[in-house]
């Protein structure tokens, strides 16, 4: 690691602490001239993971849209934020666990569709109008049944 203040090409650590996106390492140009202390973060790199649409368009998967898609389905219900969070943190999560560098993009609205099943009905039902784009009242119908059944 080369000093920010004086390019001196060694560098120590005097202090690590491990945050939950990075290694926050404080520390110390080793040239006796400068002894400048500096701050560096360590983040893992994630390996982008594309999406393949229906279309077979392929994009990188976007963690904000999906949350956006959880919070515009669970509005006005009684879910915290944070469990919208980490949702949608077991979704990507099991998403990059089964899938390397492409997933379709049914099989991430079908794993956020299981976990919205468990926490809320209205909520599950509001997203799998949106992504299973229902046509009919008929549909919806039967999409509620089926939940109802599952619960049962």
């Amino acid at each position: 690691m080369n000093c920010p203040y004086c390019s001196h090409d060694s560098t120590r650590v005097i202090e690590s602490r491990s945050t939950d996106e990075a290694v926050r390492r404080r520390r110390e140009c080793d040239n006796p001239e400068c002894q400048r202390r500096f701050t560096t973060y360590e983040k893992v790199e994630m390996a982008p993971l594309l999406v393949v649409k229906k279309d077979g368009k392929r994009e990188e998967f976007s963690r904000e849209k999906l949350l956006r898609g959880i919070i515009r389905a669970c509005e006005k219900r009684p879910i915290a934020v944070e469990e919208m969070d980490s949702l949608v943190d077991a979704v990507e999560r099991e998403v990059r666990r089964e899938f390397e560098k492409e997933v379709p993009a049914d099989r991430i609205g079908e794993k956020a569709m299981d976990k919205l099943r468990t926490i809320d009905g209205v909520a599950y039902v509001r997203f799998a109008s949106v992504y299973r784009q229902f046509k009919d009242v008929e549909t919806f119908a039967q999409e509620v049944l089926g939940l109802l059944n599952h619960k049962s």
